[in-house]
């Protein structure tokens, strides 16, 4: 998305531009396939950041605006509502703001005139560059000067690490700041017909510009000469010559393709990578008594943010999200199915270590695990599934070709997108927007500022 988005505002400017995709489809995470005569979505269970129809600031409007896009054409509905559950305690929030700041006052009640200094602070801070030092400051730590319950700073955290943090068990306070105002300021939206809508649209809109798509067309490499990158080398050997070359495959990933780069440190790539178990169910969520958008759980009093290194999978804490519980337009209707999504923890290496007899059998396995972890926070669905799918890291990997399946790419951001080459510049997950509108932004602000300025 961040490709496409980068390949559109250029194309706006009479430039020519030529985005390369190695699947044979778009959208990298943030996809979709179809199988037994349904579509899923890879990735998406919400786009953060909503805005609704009209909004003149942040940063869906700002997309709206850069790509000239209508507010029509996502057709978003908002989340019916969402929450964050830990035992004995749980948060609820939704896109009024105010909801949270309620909960919060409710369920901690001495910690609400910290909350309101932590949430000051946030507003306070602007910088999207990171050139403010406080940006790589710990999430954790720049908390607990405005809370003093260890449950609440965790609670907090859980949503914003599941969508949208590369780092274990912290988060860089640029980085939680970002994603505070995306999930809990903003909030969650959907479009009716999910991902493929929005990727619709930007390929027409790319291609209406008269940009060039190539699917199935990997880099194998970027070849530089006197210090440049003077173009692309294909899988097939076909070479593209370019002026710049925009990257959203990750910086390591990025670093490993330049052919005047024989080695790149492979313990800087990212190691969170997630399993995902999807249930179709014989009738609607909110029959069941779950009209919740998305829930976040957790086990214990402790949020658990890393890799699982001795197992599969770990499904202590996870995501639970019904594509169904949004408020569409009335016109639209339901979806066909009723659906419920649970994203777990997982260890790439692991998975891509089973032979194929297994590996088909784990799946199983773990869909089972990860339904059970996740129905002691909503209601059991379990005798109304009338069909599954799993998508597990070797699935990520493939649509993302990121080291270890890493969902959101490596820990360390490049958040101004330079690399080692002045003409080789990053968009996407490493340059340090996440999430779909993220994504997005990244390719818009990369373009303008490294392709668009004298």
């Amino acid at each position: 998305m961040s490709g496409l988005a980068a390949g559109i505002r250029l194309a706006h400017f009479d430039q020519r531009v030529c985005v390369l995709e190695r699947h044979y489809t778009i959208g990298g995470l943030n996809s979709f396939y179809r199988l037994g005569g349904r579509d899923y979505d890879v990735g998406l269970h919400a786009m953060t950041n909503f805005a609704t129809k009209g909004t003149k600031k942040g940063p869906l409007a700002k997309l709206i605006r850069q790509l000239r896009f209508r507010w029509e054409d996502f057709k978003l509905a908002e989340q019916n509502g969402s929450s964050i559950r830990f035992p004995d305690v749980s948060l609820d929030f939704d896109n009024d703001f105010s909801l949270l700041q309620q909960e919060v006052a409710e369920k901690f009640p001495d910690q609400i005139d910290g909350f309101q200094s932590l949430c000051a602070a946030l507003l306070d801070y602007s910088d999207m560059d990171g050139n403010d030092p406080s940006f790589m400051h710990s999430a954790r730590e720049v908390m607990a000067t405005h809370l003093t319950d260890p449950l609440l700073i965790e609670m907090l955290l859980c949503p914003l690490m599941w969508y949208g943090n590369a780092r274990e068990n912290d988060m860089d306070f640029g980085q939680f700041s970002i994603m505070f105002r995306a999930c809990y300021l903003e909030g969650f939206g959907r479009p009716f017909k999910g991902v493929r809508i929005i990727l619709k649209n930007l390929v027409r809109k790319f291609r209406g510009l008269g940009g060039e798509l190539k699917l199935r067309s990997g880099v194998s490499r970027i070849h530089v000469e006197a210090g440049r990158a003077v173009g692309v080398v294909l899988d097939d050997g076909t070479e593209i010559q370019g002026k710049r070359v925009l990257s959203s495959a990750g910086n390591l990933e990025t670093l490993r393709l330049c052919d005047d780069i024989s080695e790149v440190d492979v313990a800087r790539a990212g190691k969170l990578s997630f399993i995902e178990s999807i249930s179709v169910l014989d009738k609607m969520p909110k029959e069941i008594g779950f009209d919740q958008t998305i829930v976040f759980y957790n086990d214990s009093k402790t949020f658990h943010w890393q890799r699982p290194e001795n197992s599969l999978c770990d499904a202590r804490t996870g995501v639970i999200c019904s594509p169904n519980n949004y408020a569409f337009d009335a016109e639209e209707g339901e979806l066909p199915d009723g659906v419920v999504r649970i994203t777990t923890l997982a260890n790439h290496d692991r998975w891509c270590g089973l032979p194929e007899s297994r590996y088909e059998a784990e799946k199983v396995i773990q869909y089972d695990a990860a339904v059970e972890s996740a129905v002691r926070f909503m209601p059991d669905f379990r005798r109304h599934v009338i069909d599954t799918d799993v998508f597990t890291p070797k699935t990520i990997r493939r649509f993302t070709w990121h080291d270890n399946g890493a969902v959101y790419g490596a820990p360390d951001k490049q958040l101004d997108g330079t690399t080692h080459l002045p003409n080789l510049f990053l968009c996407g997950t490493d340059q340090g927007f996440v999430g779909i509108v993220g994504a997005i932004l990244s390719g818009i602000s990369m373009a303008n500022r490294h392709c668009l300025q004298p």
